[in-house]
């Protein structure tokens, strides 16, 4: 199979023609017209349309008794993939409630924020994430309580404590399905549905604003190009608090009158087990899904599976015509942010690299909003000009479908000065209007008075044929600036070999002496967000020191040397008075 790369046009949402009047009357016409096909698939259960939307009534009478009029109606929902997420979605767009999707990889104080800053009243949770939210609740008041739901618990969960989100929904009433079918609940497609957070991999995560319009416009544009009808049958395996499950995955199963089967939790070795069970037509990724499935031992019947089609972003070309070939299936790969505002053409022979060509109203500029210059290369292949060239990604023709931030003037006012829209992304771009993506605003590294970014390391290095994932980062010199730092895992069976390691690097004709690592660290597994973006400010607060890596084995290599050799507790101590010496420490402890 071929693998396409392209991203669907994002004009204004109230440009864009809407499937139906809102949700309510979407989840309506669903059971009107396909009430007995299949609607959600978890394990060995299916529910109907029809009997999907009378769960959701139940959640909205849930919602309507248990939230405070006179507060904004968000609802937490802190939820692996289960069918109550489902449920509490479609009962929030029928009572006019608000979603919060909640990250179960933030604890603490952290988790602690997202709730407050979210202006929850209520929250729903299973018993694996209890004791995680009650932890996060200390000192905080929620108005509508929390419930667990123990009826989708697996074995190994801890028995459910607290008030039971099962008996509440049975305290509100059953109410029957044929009630959504002349529902007079008064909804407004522009009225606030979800709040989804971003990734947070660089900096704190913010809540991006969703209204019923974006979800329907987005499940529009992506059940036609997806070419979805009602027998098809989506797979979400990313977790529906993110972008990518919800406008990939669920918003076009409703929009198409599909179904959608449902996995807790990402599992490689699960996928297609999972897919032939279901009869997965299309599935939606993000981050380093598709580099973890080429990791599992490939067979001879790989292909031999229900699959048509893929959505996702940040697949390297490399791994998505190898995926797509593997598992015979056309996969559809753009750019894009939870935000949404950035669209890049990947159709044509686009180079090896480059995440797309430059759009109308797409520019790559600096902090003044002046258009970088084209990037220079020399005759390896590298880039010459980092200084001048990389700049921020921005649209200049407005917002998009972007409705802003919840709470956060701030961020906006950064997000949108100008009148456009700036990414926070960084990029540099060829003669011939071809874009390389460079990293984030914040993961600039300078060594020895260069500056550069981390992103076309990591592309170089990820072509080893043992590194399975790479995040390359600064972490502070001694002295001054930055020194490179690679955390890499390894493909099964494979082993570091230092001198290897190191004359490879120094064959790569487009990897700049300066951009050689300094320090590498060998990982089983890389800090990572639930749809599988790496936490790079987790590496950089973790640096090289021993007492933070929880035991993964690090190397270092001197420039004089012609190898990576062990990087031991006497190195670090004596690198430590280094940065003493030189007044440094506060940059060692941070």
């Amino acid at each position: 199979m071929a693998a396409e790369s392209f991203a669907p046009l994002a004009p204004p949402l109230a440009e864009v023609p809407l499937p139906a009047p809102d949700v309510a009357s979407l989840l309506r016409r669903n059971v009107a017209e396909n009430g007995d096909r299949p609607a959600l698939r978890f394990g060995v259960r299916i529910w109907t349309h029809g009997e999907l939307v009378a769960e959701a009534e139940r959640f909205a009478a849930l919602f309507r008794a248990r939230l405070d009029p006179g507060r904004p109606p968000h609802v937490g929902v802190l939820l692996d993939n289960t069918p109550d997420y489902v449920f509490a979605l479609c009962g929030a767009a029928l009572s006019g409630s608000v979603v919060a999707g909640l990250n179960y990889t933030r604890h603490g104080e952290h988790l602690a924020r997202d709730i407050v800053h979210t202006d929850l009243q209520l929250v729903l949770t299973e018993p694996r994430h209890a004791a995680q939210l009650a932890s996060a609740l200390e000192g905080l008041e929620l108005p509508g309580g929390v419930l667990v739901s123990s009826r989708f618990a697996d074995r190994d969960d801890p028995p459910p404590r607290g008030d039971s989100l099962d008996e509440a929904l049975d305290d509100v009433g059953d109410l029957p399905a044929t009630h959504s079918t002349d529902s007079t609940d008064a909804t407004d497609v522009d009225a606030l549905w979800v709040l989804l957070f971003t990734s947070g991999t660089s900096a704190a995560p913010k809540a991006v604003r969703c209204t019923q319009r974006r979800l329907l416009t987005t499940g529009n544009r992506m059940a036609m190009m997806l070419e979805l009808a009602p027998d098809d049958v989506g797979y979400a395996a990313m977790p529906l608090f993110h972008t990518n499950s919800l406008m990939a995955g669920l918003a076009p199963a409703l929009v198409a009158g599909a179904s959608l089967s449902l996995a807790r939790r990402f599992s490689a070795s699960g996928f297609l087990p999972d897919v032939r069970r279901y009869g997965v037509t299309w599935f939606n990724y993000t981050g380093k899904l598709l580099t973890y499935l080429l990791a599992t031992p490939p067979r001879e019947d790989d292909a031999d599976n229900s699959l048509r089609i893929a959505f996702g972003n940040e697949g390297s070309p490399q791994v998505v015509e190898e995926a797509a070939t593997r598992f015979g299936v056309r996969i559809v790969d753009v750019f894009g942010s939870t935000e949404g505002a950035i669209a890049l053409d990947r159709t044509g022979n686009r180079p090896s690299g480059s995440i797309g060509r430059l759009r109308q109203g797409i520019m790559v500029v600096d902090e003044a909003g002046n258009e970088a210059p084209r990037a220079q290369f020399d005759a390896d292949g590298r880039l010459t000009n980092a200084v001048d060239s990389v700049g921020e990604l921005v649209n200049t023709l407005g917002v998009g479908p972007f409705e802003g931030y919840y709470r956060n003037e701030a961020a906006m006012r950064q997000t949108t000065r100008k009148g456009w829209y700036w990414s926070g992304d960084l990029g540099y771009v060829d003669d011939d209007g071809w874009v390389y993506f460079a990293g984030r605003t914040a993961d600039w590294l300078r060594v020895d008075g260069e500056n550069f970014t981390a992103a076309p390391i990591e592309a170089i290095i990820g072509r080893h044929p043992d590194v399975l994932l790479a995040s390359v980062y600064g972490v502070p010199a001694p002295d001054s600036g930055d020194q490179v730092m690679a955390a890499l895992v390894l493909r099964d069976g494979a082993a570091f070999d230092g001198k290897a390691f190191a004359e490879w690097l120094d064959g790569q004709p487009d990897l700049g002496p300066k951009w050689r690592p300094t320090f590498v660290r060998i990982s089983d597994a890389l800090p990572s967000t639930p749809t599988n973006k790496i936490l790079t400010r987790t590496l950089v607060h973790e640096k090289f020191r021993h007492d933070r890596v929880a035991g993964d084995a690090m190397y270092r290599r001197v420039r004089s040397m012609p190898e990576f050799g062990p990087f031991t507790e006497t190195d670090e101590s004596a690198l430590h008075a280094e940065f003493e010496s030189h007044g440094r420490a506060r940059a060692w402890d941070l």
